[in-house]
């Protein structure tokens, strides 16, 4: 096998995306997806009043023709804060996704490639993951200014270790293979090598990471949101419009439920995209599903 046959390994995983229809659960997740895409973007026109608007005379009113889900404990439109929540959580998934992977794939590489340098590395992600993500995303907020950009970042810090094991076990699997061996000997520098050769073979496993990292970054910022430690009150988000509402629980329980529906059906459509995209990327799970 010559030094040149590794971009099949970029085409490959394309044509298996590309080889078989998708399954009924795939398409359904696309569109809820789509449709809570459809609300961030197009929040000014699908919603009814500003989410942010008070109007006392009408605390905790049942659905009707001018308020669809009602109205919470300040007078304020539940459909409203809804839809405009879906900015923030999109905002958030993207954000950490993008950060860790920023972070963790350079990162890893370095790791798979340089022994020298996977040992010191390594421990320092280690003692990251020993901490549990949301209790160290919980200290960073506490120690800092809260906000949509402390949030993003103590959510996208528990998860960088995950992207670094992760590209650091494919390079190391990769630079066993004869193809690299054979840039080796061919004099190919290291950055070269690593930008040609062991970086395509992780673009897939980071996609399907991506989409997993995203869902769990949007349930997490919803926790901390509803812990009160998350983003702040004067920003609707479905973790403190659930916060807010679960004091009024017993009087009007659609306060929580709205926003928790419209939470779960949108970190369930991820995951799974995620499990659809590892089926079709992941060779191994092609003759298991055979």
């Amino acid at each position: 096998m010559s030094a040149s046959s590794n971009p099949m390994q970029v085409t490959l995983p394309r044509r298996r995306l590309l080889q078989n229809p998708p399954h009924w659960t795939t398409v359904l997740a696309v569109i809820v997806l789509l449709a809570v895409v459809a609300m961030a973007v197009f929040a000014p026109l699908l919603a009814n009043f500003e989410p942010t608007k008070l109007n006392a005379a009408m605390r905790l009113k049942p659905s009707s023709d001018t308020y669809w889900l009602g109205t919470d404990s300040f007078g304020r439109d539940l459909y409203s804060r809804v839809v405009y929540g879906a900015r923030v959580s999109l905002l958030v998934g993207a954000g950490v996704a993008a950060g860790a992977i920023l972070i963790g794939l350079p990162l890893g590489l370095l790791a798979g490639w340089y022994r020298g340098i996977d040992g010191v590395l390594m421990r320092m992600m280690d003692g990251l993951m020993a901490i549990p993500g949301i209790l160290l995303a919980i200290a960073i907020v506490a120690l800092t200014r809260g906000g949509l950009v402390t949030v993003i970042f103590a959510i996208m810090i528990p998860a960088i270790p995950q992207v670094v094991r992760l590209v650091r076990a494919r390079v190391i699997a990769a630079r066993e293979e004869t193809y690299v061996d054979a840039a080796v000997l061919l004099g190919t520098p290291p950055a070269k090598l690593i930008w040609k050769h062991l970086l395509p073979t992780t673009i897939a496993p980071l996609i399907v990471q991506g989409t997993y990292m995203y869902a769990s970054a949007i349930l997490t910022e919803a926790a901390l949101s509803f812990l009160g430690v998350g983003i702040g009150t004067e920003i609707p988000s479905w973790g403190n419009i659930m916060a807010e509402g679960r004091l009024y629980f017993a009087i009007n329980h659609w306060l929580v439920f709205w926003p928790a529906i419209v939470l779960s059906l949108c970190i369930l459509s991820i995951n799974l995209l995620g499990d659809t995209l590892r089926d079709r990327l992941d060779p191994k799970m092609q003759g298991r599903n055979a």
